[in-house]
Formats: C-alpha cells, sequence, structure tokens
C-alpha cells in the first residue's frame, strides 16, 4: 500500500502506527477469590484492580466494562484528535450505561458524553475522530454485543 493510500481525506494515517502497534494479540490477566464476592484482579503488567459485588471494596465488573467503552474511545479521539493537528488543552468524558433489569443483565444501552477544549478543534474533526473509533479501531467497542446503543455527544468548550 502506497503512502497515499494509507491517508484519508482528513490526512489522517489508517495504518497501525503508534500505540495501537504496540497493543499485545494475547492479554492474560489472574483473578484471585478474597473472601466473601471480592476479588482481586491482576493484569500481565501488574496492574490491579478489586472487583466487590456488594460495591463495599471495589468496583463492579460492570462499572469497569463501561470506562473500558469510555477508555478505549477516549483513547482513540484524542490521538486521532492530534494527528489531525488539534492542540486539546482539556478533555473530559461523562459516561452512563443502561442496564437490563433481568439476567443476564447487560448494557442495553451507553452514552458517552465528551467535554473538550483546545486549539484548531472543530465537529468535523471530533465526528471523523469517533467515527473512526467506532467503525474501524475501538477494539472494547467491537467486543460488545451488536444490540448495544452506544451513543457518543460531544461539546467544544
Amino acid at each position: 500500500m502506497s503512502e497515499t493510500e494509507k491517508k484519508d481525506v482528513t490526512g489522517l494515517d489508517r495504518s497501525l502506527e503508534g500505540y495501537k502497534e504496540k497493543i499485545p494479540l494475547v492479554n492474560k490477566s489472574t483473578i484471585t477469590w478474597e473472601k466473601e464476592l471480592i476479588f482481586h484482579g491482576r493484569t500481565q503488567r501488574g496492574e490491579e484492580i478489586d472487583y466487590d459485588a456488594e460495591f463495599q471494596w471495589g468496583c463492579s465488573p460492570t462499572e469497569t466494562l463501561l470506562l473500558s467503552i469510555g477508555g478505549c474511545l477516549a483513547i482513540d479521539v484524542v490521538s486521532f484528535l492530534q494527528k489531525m493537528r488539534c492542540e486539546i488543552s482539556t478533555f473530559r468524558m461523562d459516561l452512563s450505561g443502561k442496564r437490563k433489569p433481568d439476567p443476564p443483565q447487560y448494557y442495553k444501552s451507553v452514552e458517552l458524553v465528551m467535554h473538550i477544549s483546545g486549539e484548531n478543534i472543530t465537529e468535523k474533526k471530533i465526528e471523523r475522530a469517533i467515527s473512526l473509533s467506532q467503525d474501524k479501531y475501538c477494539s472494547v467497542y467491537h467486543s460488545l454485543r451488536p444490540d448495544i446503543e452506544v451513543e457518543v455527544i460531544y461539546h467544544i468548550e
């Protein structure tokens, strides 16, 4: 593929150069039962998180799933905007997930609201970055059930 074929209309490089090429193809983690319904999770790189079904000592797995959806999309969007020569001053995302009331209580819908400020940020660039993440690059988003509605809203501040 030639260099011009790797670029889209915004000039954004569509190859996996950068952080995406460093993502391991196999992830390994360990979950250890601590007591009651409390578990300790540890990633292959040593990052740790506690899970607690009763919400006293740690997160629930669905809370971290919601954060993972937002985190994956946020990383993509900020990375793509930086490649589009945007200078980001602030970025915050508010996340909300609505779950099915009966088991399995999976997310029926997720709303992600981005608040972003900086220089050279336009609606067109943000929409392009969101589209690239949702359509192609966000591995968490693409690991979800296909019937989950994910809405991304943004505010340029």
